[in-house]
């Protein structure tokens, strides 16, 4: 038999929780009329209210080393280490290619040694090695950047063209220098670029070669990648011993570097320019000093403009002047012996 009256159904006792909630009434959704929004808590910190601090940092934010996301700087080590890969398959290509035009007695040449100073087919051979390389580089790159392959490197063929007289203005004056230093410190004579300039045919592939295949492949090895890597890293390694941030890129998604990175880089870079031509004069002191400035000065163009398109404009300004003041003095390359 039950003792306990029935409960009354219009007067229930409160449960515990609903006593709870009478007591601590949720706050008020920022949604609601009348409630101030609340300030979003950081992502790498959380509320302390114990010691009566605003926020403190995450368990475990000093291990996982959180840093604010940015834009990727590219070309950087690792693609140019790619590049490089492609590059060499694109040497054995040029090397096959070579060993069978040997094989065939192509152009009436038969051995290595005819062949390093044949035009055919040292012309050839780079012709090879570079349409190889930037062919896959094409198709590989842009699916690691995520956009086209001139996007990547920064080509911006219509900066160069608004610029193409101060860039031929720049050409001259690399051209007067180069007049000068060979007055000053002239090179060896009957170097190996002496040697193929032998035929009017050599030289007139030479000029257009040196006018245009040469320029935009140089270019885009040393100032598309090279250059780019090397300020990258300069700024990676300077990040991470001084616990700074990354520059990332600029509102129009250009990577920027700092000073020093793009000193560093342009040095750098300069170099193995220079050393790359230092077999077709002779490895002369003066000679590998010319290609050094004017090297540093496509850098210059090259960061200052944002557009590698630039920087193969001049050099290939540079080039034509050259090749046309040899063209003047060996009366259209039909006096060889002038030169």
């Amino acid at each position: 038999m039950n003792l306990l009256p029935d409960p009354d159904p219009l007067h229930q006792e409160p449960s515990p929780a609903s006593a709870w909630s009478e007591a601590h009434p949720p706050a008020p959704f920022p949604e609601e009329e009348g409630a101030a929004p609340e300030p979003p808590e950081s992502a790498f910190q959380a509320s302390n209210p114990r010691d009566g601090s605003d926020t403190q940092p995450l368990l475990f934010q000093s291990f996982l080393q959180l840093e604010p996301l940015s834009a990727p700087r590219i070309p950087h080590m690792g693609h140019l280490c790619l590049l490089l890969a492609l590059a060499f398959a694109g040497a054995v290509t040029a090397s096959l290619l070579t060993r069978a035009a040997l094989y065939f007695h192509l152009f009436g040449v038969s051995t290595i040694k005819q062949a390093i100073t044949d035009i055919h087919y040292t012309l050839g051979g780079m012709a090879v090695l570079y349409l190889v390389t930037f062919g896959a580089a094409y198709f590989v790159f842009p699916a690691l950047w995520h956009k086209g392959f001139f996007g990547g490197v920064q080509l911006r063929i219509h900066t160069a063209l608004h610029l193409r007289r101060r860039l031929f203005g720049a050409a001259v004056l690399c051209f007067l220098l180069a007049l000068a230093n060979g007055m000053l410190m002239p090179g060896p004579k009957d170097t190996p670029i002496d040697q193929i300039f032998r035929s009017p045919g050599a030289a007139w592939l030479m000029f257009f070669f040196g006018i245009s295949m040469a320029p935009f492949f140089e270019e885009m090895i040393f100032r598309g990648f090279l250059l780019p890597a090397l300020c990258t890293s300069w700024d990676w390694a300077a990040e991470r011993l001084t616990g700074g941030y990354s520059l990332g890129a600029d509102e129009n998604g250009h990577p920027e570097w700092s000073t020093k990175a793009m000193v560093f880089g342009s040095i750098f870079t300069s170099i193995p320019f220079a050393l790359m031509h230092a077999d077709q004069t002779g490895r002369a002191v003066g000679p590998l000093l010319l290609l050094m400035l004017v090297s540093l000065a496509l850098c210059w163009i090259r960061l200052i403009t944002r557009s590698l398109a630039a920087s193969m404009l001049m050099h290939a300004s540079y080039n034509f002047l050259l090749f046309s003041m040899m063209l003047i003095g060996t009366g259209g390359f039909r006096h060889l012996s002038h030169m």
